[in-house]
């Protein structure tokens, strides 16, 4: 299913007022403050283009009693990494009753550490890279022995490709630790799968979660690094990929399964490698995306037919209280 037909819309699109006043949370204290606030302007804009009542939010800016005084009815999240992405923000919206768009606190905070994601994937009997955790005083040559050359190493729990490196020999390991370090306590090296990178967005929810088209990622040396996702122009992307419908198919379905075994709700975008021998590998999936003029579901989703402002309303329209009763605490029915 390449199209989000199936995905509960809401309150009627055309209905400006049913969503009351929206904060637009953006911004925030993680190292991806800058690309959030991008993402945050153009949802924004959109929302209001829309004739939705609006306003942006920084929770580094503004305290949670701003939020909790401003009369909102319901959030939505664009905040990117810590805090933003990791169920602390989510957390918070659950105890103050506002509705938010996205997953909730448990499945964000698991996304977000790619280490439990794996772990899940792998319990579900899903494909993920080997890996293992670089602590201090790692021998190189075991690692290298375990996982075989190159070898990516990443913090934990950081997006946006902050921390990357691909290690190409064991002398390469001490720096590419000491990078993803300064980011993480937990350093992630997983072992590279060369071939070709793919990304899947998911909108909706369980039983009702559809993928959109498949886009492939094509960038200079297959360095698909921070600059080259948000602000290079190198970087190519076709969508829908080049490739086979059954394949299509396939991995629509892999990164749907990948998405409701992490317990995802609200919109994702599952990341995965196809190898040379034509066999996916899941890599991580992203509970917030970016939302700029150079993000991937934006795309994925005019690719379907779901032009940038009707997809914002799509997901604002889905905003929710995840956890179990909330809405009938007080003050849970806004």
């Amino acid at each position: 299913m390449t199209e989000p037909a199936h995905v509960k819309l809401g309150p009627a699109p055309g209905n400006p007022a049913s969503y009351g006043r929206v904060a637009v949370l953006m911004g925030g204290s993680s190292a991806e403050r800058e690309v959030s606030l991008r993402s945050g302007s153009m949802v924004l804009a959109a929302l209001q283009r829309k004739g939705i009542d609006a306003v942006a939010f920084d929770p580094a800016e503004r305290t949670l009693g701003d939020l909790a005084a401003g009369g909102f009815s319901s959030a939505f999240l664009v905040l990117h990494g810590r805090y933003g992405e990791d169920g602390t923000i989510q957390g918070a919206l659950e105890l103050l009753h506002i509705p938010y768009t996205g997953s909730g606190v448990l499945s964000s905070a698991t996304a977000i550490d790619k280490i439990r994601t794996k772990e899940v994937w792998r319990a579900h009997g899903l494909a993920t890279p080997a890996w293992r955790v670089l602590e201090s005083g790692f021998a190189a040559d075991e690692v290298v022995a375990e996982l075989g050359l190159p070898i990516a190493v990443k913090p934990a729990s950081e997006g946006s490709t902050l921390g990357f490196t691909k290690v190409v020999s064991a002398p390469g390991l001490m720096a590419a630790w000491e990078l993803a370090a300064a980011y993480d306590d937990i350093v992630l090296a997983e072992a590279f799968v060369n071939g070709r990178e793919l990304t899947v967005t998911v909108l909706g929810s369980g039983k009702v979660a559809r993928a959109l088209p498949v886009i492939e990622i094509r960038a200079p040396e297959g360095n698909y690094d921070y600059q080259n996702k948000y602000f290079g122009d190198a970087t190519s992307y076709l969508c829908p990929a080049p490739l086979p419908p059954a394949l299509t198919t396939s991995l629509q379905s892999l990164s749907v399964a990948a998405y409701r075994a992490i317990g995802c709700s609200g919109w994702g975008r599952v990341d995965v490698m196809l190898d040379d021998s034509g066999r996916p590998w899941l890599l991580e999936v992203n509970t917030a995306p970016g939302m700029t003029d150079h993000s991937l579901v934006p795309m994925s989703a005019r690719a379907a037919g779901l032009e940038y402002d009707d997809l914002v309303e799509l997901l604002l329209a889905d905003a929710s209280l995840k956890i179990r009763g909330a809405r009938d605490l007080p003050g849970g029915s806004r």
